[in-house]
């Protein structure tokens, strides 16, 4: 199966979304396939009733919206996260996207650690401002 950047075609395929993950992950053989799995196992640590979705031809973990999406470029794994601005971030993980108002993203670099509980600390604020904001929606 190759990846295309159509969700529904890789979706109509018949595998889930864990699986296409799981496949994107197996189809990078370097660090930045071992740095996507563990971006993955620390939102699953984190959050551990995370949906994993299949959109946009990435990986994306959602919790009462999207919490963040997986990319893989040629030098970073990056992990966005559209209401990042929004976020606490105390230990200055974002280092991409950081001239907007909404959207705030981390680029992994080959070789470099990952802050895990900072990591899974970013997680879990933005499962907390995606419950806040259902929250709201269900009141009106």
């Amino acid at each position: 199966m190759t990846f295309s950047k159509d969700s529904a075609a890789d979706l109509a395929s018949g595998a889930t979304p864990g699986e296409l993950i799981d496949k994107r992950i197996a189809d990078l053989p370097d660090w930045r396939g071992d740095k996507l799995a563990k971006i993955r196992k620390l939102i699953h640590e984190a959050l551990p009733d995370v949906e994993e979705e299949w959109k946009w031809g990435k990986p994306v973990w959602s919790h009462n919206g999207i919490l963040c999406t997986g990319e893989v470029y040629r030098a970073t794994v990056k992990s966005t996260f559209p209401k990042g601005a929004s976020l606490e971030d105390p230990n200055h993980l974002f280092n991409s996207s950081l001239e907007g108002n909404v959207r705030r993203a981390i680029d992994f670099f080959e070789g470099e650690s990952i802050d895990e509980a900072a990591f899974k600390a970013l997680i879990l604020a933005a499962a907390t401002a995606n419950g806040e904001i259902a929250t709201k929606r269900a009141r009106k």
